[in-house]
């Protein structure tokens, strides 16, 4: 389960099937897993809503969870995605860390994060 609230940006986008990135901000600032979405954003049943740890009255259900250790620094992204410092958006998210709980990217951004991912286990 993964907490969506009513207001955040790009909600009504997330679909069942839809790959995700799973990062912690700051100070840790790295992508620890991945996972499919097995739903649309939803509330939460009776059930759900007591066994979730947040306040969020809904969200998305999560499958295939993949939890990475170690966890892929977003330096290391970031240097991939924009290695001359010249996109705002991405520097943005790089000082700051994600501002949304959800975050809409890019197929190459997704793609670089994977390869860090790869070439740190090798």
């Amino acid at each position: 389960m993964w907490g969506v609230d009513a207001g955040e940006p790009h909600r009504a986008a997330l679909a069942p099937g839809d790959l995700a990135l799973i990062y912690i901000g700051p100070p840790e600032a790295s992508f620890v897993g991945r996972a499919e979405l097995a739903s649309a954003v939803r509330d939460w049943t009776p059930d759900e809503g007591a066994m979730y740890p947040g306040d969020t009255q809904g969200g998305v259900l999560l499958a295939n969870i993949e939890e990475w250790d170690p966890p892929v620094p977003m330096q290391a992204v970031v240097a991939r995605v924009d290695p001359t410092g010249s996109n705002p958006y991405v520097q943005a998210n790089a000082k700051d860390g994600f501002q949304n709980a959800v975050v809409l990217i890019t197929e190459g951004e997704y793609a670089a994060v994977l390869a860090v991912r790869a070439e740190m286990s090798a």
